[in-house]
């Protein structure tokens, strides 16, 4: 009998075929916006559940919008989760994210799912923080200085190099005190008071998170942040105090959003109802994040702020989400008041 030897090449074909996944690999790329161990804990906690492959960056809000948008030809984030609403607004209303009506959507309160109405269902509410400010007590006992209670105490000339804020052009937490200001005030009245603040500025953080921080250090003495992030030093037993302004104040919905034209859409929506589980979203405060949840099961910590303890004002999200709105409000700021003398 006669035997014919394969080719060389059949023999590579065949090695191919049986060493070859039977599927694709499934995986999600996540642009994350909340502190790192958050970020982290969702990233780890959807990989073990599901054991799809993920992919996660943390970022800055005004840092993911931008990135959605220099990407929107070629996405190579599928999920973008967390961080004030307000650019997340503005991206829907640019069409760089993708429609799609949670199941859960019910499920959720009257402020997450109002975010949902107002983006088409392009983006959806997922937490609330409201916004604020903190200082240092030992710091303030050792300057001798009153204890700042409103918005117009950041102004007062005997706070000079005291006080730290984010840059509204890279964090979200920023805009949402330029949008409370102007909402608060009135635009032109809102834009003379920053600039008076600007002299007391010591500092213009990249990150919302920073100077809650650096006022728990004694790096500065008084911090501009959200609520849950200013609380975190406290608990940790640094000696800070919170400040709601008297003034009132305004607020985030943090959202979550699917990118328009995800590589990974099956993934994508999977993390999607991942988020908006109440036992997800009850995780948070396990990794000190203390805002209220979006879904009306979860857990809410005894750390979060209570709503009708706080004078919150009525936050346009709509208006101030707007691309239009946010453009010119992120412009003037850029144009009269950081480059302003000291």
């Amino acid at each position: 009998m006669k035997f014919h030897r394969p080719s060389l090449a059949a023999l590579v074909a065949s090695a191919l075929f049986m060493i070859a996944p039977s599927a694709q690999a499934q995986q999600l790329n996540l642009l994350c916006n909340a502190t790192i161990d958050w970020c982290e804990l969702m990233k780890n906690k959807f990989e073990a559940e599901t054991g799809i492959k993920t992919s996660m960056v943390r970022r800055s809000s005004g840092e993911s919008y931008a990135q959605v948008r220099a990407e929107s030809a070629n996405p190579k984030t599928d999920v973008w989760w967390a961080g004030t609403g307000d650019p997340h607004l503005q991206a829907a209303a640019e069409g760089l994210t993708e429609v799609y009506k949670s199941p859960s959507l019910s499920k959720l309160q009257p402020w997450a799912q109002k975010v949902a109405d107002a983006s088409g269902n392009r983006t959806v509410g997922i937490y609330l923080g409201a916004l604020g400010y903190s200082y240092n007590d030992k710091m303030l006992a050792a300057k001798k200085l009153a204890a700042p209670k409103c918005w117009a105490d950041l102004a007062d000339p005997k706070f000079k190099d005291e006080v730290q804020m984010p840059d509204p052009n890279s964090s979200g937490t920023a805009y949402t005190m330029v949008a409370t200001l102007v909402q608060l005030m009135g635009e032109d009245k809102a834009f003379a008071f920053m600039k008076a603040m600007h002299k007391n500025v010591n500092q213009y953080t990249k990150s919302g998170v920073a100077p809650s921080q650096a006022v728990g250090r004694g790096e500065t003495l008084i911090g501009i942040s959200f609520m849950h992030d200013l609380i975190v030093p406290k608990l940790s037993g640094f000696p800070v105090t919170l400040v709601t302004p008297c003034e009132g104040t305004g607020y985030e919905i943090g959202s979550m959003s699917i990118i328009k034209g995800a590589r990974n859409m099956a993934e994508a929506k999977k993390f999607y109802e991942f988020a908006l589980r109440p036992d997800i979203q009850s995780l948070a405060p396990s990794v000190k994040a203390y805002q209220i949840p979006s879904n009306k099961d979860a857990t809410v910590s005894a750390e979060s702020i209570k709503p009708s303890e706080v004078k919150l004002i009525d936050y346009d999200q709509a208006k101030y989400g707007s691309s239009e709105v946010r453009k010119r409000l992120l412009k003037r700021w850029t144009d009269e008041v950081s480059g302003a003398p000291r």
